[in-house]
C-alpha cells in the first residue's frame, strides 16, 4: 500500500478531529494550502507549541501550562466547593454561567466499560485521595494536595449520559464514607445532554438548584 503523500496526510490528521468526516477535512485542507497558507503555518506552530507545553494541572487535573493551574491558585475561589466535570470543555462552560466560584475536578472521561475505561483510566484514585485529604485533618498534605482540606461538598457535574451517570453513581458511593456532602447537578440540563453544547441560563439554573 503506498505512503499517502503530504495533502492525504494532512486530511487524515484533520480526521482525527472530532466530527470531521472526510469530504470536512478535505474542504479543511485545500482551504487552508489554497486559500490561507499563513493561517495554515499558525495553525501548526500553535498545535506543537501546545502539544510542548500544556500538561494537567497536579491539584484539578485540568490542562494547563503551569503545575497548578490559575484556578486552583486563586484566592478568591470557594474552597469549600469541589465540582467534578468530564472534560476541560465542560469546565469552561461552567465557567461562562458565573455563577460558580468554587473549585474543580477534571475527570478527563468517564467510565465506560465496553470501551475499556475504568476508575484508573479517568482519575478516580486522584479525586478520592484529594477528598481524603480534606476529611482527615491529620493527614500531611502534599504538594498535589495543597488546599484539598477545606472541602467541605463535592458536586457531580458529569454528563446526564449513561456513562455520565453511571461515573457519578460511582463517585457519590465512594464519598459516601468520607465526611463531606455529595450533590449532583439538578434535571435543569436535558438528559442526554453535554455541558459544552447546554445553553449558560440552563447550566445556572441547574447548579443553583443542585440537591
Amino acid at each position: 500500500m503506498p505512503e499517502p503523500n503530504a495533502v492525504e496526510g494532512l486530511i487524515q490528521a484533520l480526521r482525527k478531529l472530532p466530527g470531521v468526516g472526510v469530504k470536512s477535512a478535505a474542504r479543511m485542507a485545500f482551504h487552508l494550502l489554497q486559500n490561507d497558507m499563513p493561517g495554515a503555518l499558525q495553525l501548526a506552530r500553535a498545535l506543537e507549541q501546545a502539544v510542548n507545553s500544556v500538561k494537567h494541572c497536579q491539584l484539578c487535573n485540568t490542562l494547563t501550562e503551569r503545575a497548578i493551574c490559575a484556578t486552583c491558585s486563586s484566592p478568591q475561589r470557594d474552597r469549600s466547593k469541589l465540582c467534578v466535570v468530564e472534560t476541560p470543555a465542560d469546565q469552561a462552560a461552567l465557567e461562562r454561567t458565573l455563577a460558580y466560584q468554587g473549585l474543580y475536578f477534571v475527570l478527563m472521561g468517564k467510565l465506560s466499560p465496553l470501551d475499556g475505561i475504568g476508575p484508573k483510566e479517568i482519575g478516580l484514585k486522584k479525586l478520592f485521595d484529594r477528598v481524603a485529604a480534606a476529611a482527615d485533618s491529620q493527614t500531611p498534605l502534599s504538594s498535589e494536595a495543597v488546599g484539598a482540606r477545606e472541602v467541605q461538598e463535592v458536586i457531580l457535574a458529569t454528563n446526564f449520559t449513561a456513562e455520565g451517570e453511571a461515573t457519578a453513581h460511582v463517585i457519590a458511593q465512594a464519598l459516601k464514607s468520607r465526611g463531606v456532602q455529595v450533590t449532583r447537578l439538578a434535571r435543569g440540563v436535558p438528559v442526554g445532554s453535554e455541558l459544552e453544547y447546554v445553553d449558560l441560563g440552563t447550566i445556572a439554573h441547574a447548579l443553583v438548584d443542585r440537591r
